[in-house]
């Protein structure tokens, strides 16, 4: 997510309570936020976010439910955005499930409209390296799958062709440049056929 100017960033407020909700509010405009909306209550709180698309989600609760929990594991894994919690009380199988729940900030008894700026920023530079940890690991997942599809396809090819280990790798380079094609495409295709032969 890249870090637009604070009067830009939209924010969303998830607050029952008019008094905490108006602390949150009050923080956010001092510190250059002025796109805030408030949501009241949590029903149908996936769909309600979705419609405004914020920046950073920011949820004040006293003392978070298992269902609330779950609600933020859908909108964390639906919205893909910062999520800052605020609660009063909590217990570590609470702030397990929350970070569980992709909450990037969690909160204790800190609803203090000056310190509102740093849990912001803290939250957001959570929520960045989490999703470039994401990034790369999605990356090498990928990278390694590819590799097995590859290194399957070169034996195939070494066992029907008759080729060495550097011939078969080299066959599937020029084909897949020659088809424009990554050459874990080609490699998967030569699979298929091997399979339809059998």
């Amino acid at each position: 997510m890249s870090a637009p100017t604070a009067s830009a960033l939209q924010i969303v407020i998830v607050d029952d309570s008019p008094i905490r909700a108006a602390i949150l509010e009050e923080g956010l405009r001092e510190a250059g936020y002025t796109h805030v909306v408030r949501i009241e209550g949590t029903g149908n709180l996936l769909a309600r976010i979705s419609v405004i698309d914020p920046e950073v989600i920011l949820i004040d609760l006293e003392n978070p439910s298992r269902d609330v929990l779950e609600q933020m594991f859908q909108v964390s894994r639906v919205v893909k955005r910062p999520i800052a919690m605020f609660v009063d009380q909590s217990d570590s199988a609470s702030i397990q499930a929350s970070v569980d729940a992709g909450v990037s900030a969690y909160i204790v008894d800190g609803l203090k409209k000056e310190r509102i700026k740093s849990i912001l920023d803290l939250c957001i530079s959570r929520f960045n390296a989490f999703s470039r940890l994401q990034t790369e690991l999605e990356q090498a997942k990928n990278a390694l799958e590819d590799r097995k599809v590859i290194d399957r396809a070169k034996g195939i090819l070494m066992t029907r062709k008759n080729m060495s280990e550097a011939e078969a790798y080299d066959l599937l380079r020029r084909t897949a440049m020659n088809e424009n094609k990554k050459i874990a495409e080609i490699a998967q295709s030569v699979i298929t056929a091997s399979e339809m032969f059998k």
